[in-house]
């Protein structure tokens, strides 16, 4: 029964639209114009971005008086009610469980926000376990959290696959296990020389199916 580790945010479950309609609301409200959600879009980095420095930003380019905090809690909540769990990633999710493999998430983030998303998307039925980097002290790619999502459901992670979006969280964490791993590209080309995925495809449906074919 090998591990599945996988990523959350864009593997799991899309980000970007629900970041895209929380975004297209909120501009609406404070009266932005709609264009401005390309600004923000840009800001947010696909979530790479720190999220009081996104409210920072938002503050100031509206002169708004809505305190830092009140804006981070607006993001955090805004994006999970958006989020919802595609039917066909849990119908997969299923059957790598009916094959023998035990999906574990492997997610950088805040807590509050990613066991929001995996809760209240109902996707914590289909996994048997999450490790979150906020909690556990330490974030992808650093093989210690891949350490830990194993542990955390007495695994070993020999024989383990590490499917992601991530080019150096998940393909880079992979790589310093020495695990192979499944990159969904998301219409990107892969640029990075230090490394590289074991397979290249396009969304979580086919990485599943290639780590059941390999």
């Amino acid at each position: 029964m090998p591990l599945l580790l996988l990523d959350l945010d864009n593997t799991l479950l899309d980000r970007e639209g629900p970041f895209r309609a929380w975004g297209e609301r909120f501009l609406a409200s404070i009266g932005a114009p709609a264009a401005d959600i390309d600004w923000l879009l840009s800001i947010d980095a696909d979530g790479l971005t720190d999220r009081w420095d996104i409210a920072d930003a938002i503050r100031d380019r509206y002169a708004l008086r809505i305190p830092s905090i009140d804006l981070v809690e607006e993001l955090h909540d805004g994006v999970v009610a958006y989020t919802r769990l595609d039917p066909l990633v849990a119908c997969t999710l299923r059957i790598a469980d009916e094959a023998g493999w035990v999906p574990v998430v492997v997610s950088n983030g805040a807590v509050r926000q990613q066991d929001a998303k995996i809760r209240r998307t109902g996707l914590d039925r289909y996994v048997a376990d999450w490790v979150i980097s906020e909690e556990a002290g330490v974030s992808k790619p650093n093989p210690r959290i891949f350490a830990l999502a194993a542990q955390r459901v007495r695994m070993p992670l020999r024989g383990a696959w590490v499917i992601g979006d991530g080019p150096e969280a998940d393909i880079g964490g992979a790589a310093a296990i020495g695990l192979p791993s499944v990159w969904l590209h998301r219409g990107r080309t892969w640029t990075d020389g230090r490394f590289a995925p074991t397979y290249t495809v396009d969304g979580l449906i086919a990485a599943v199916a290639t780590v059941l074919g390999a």
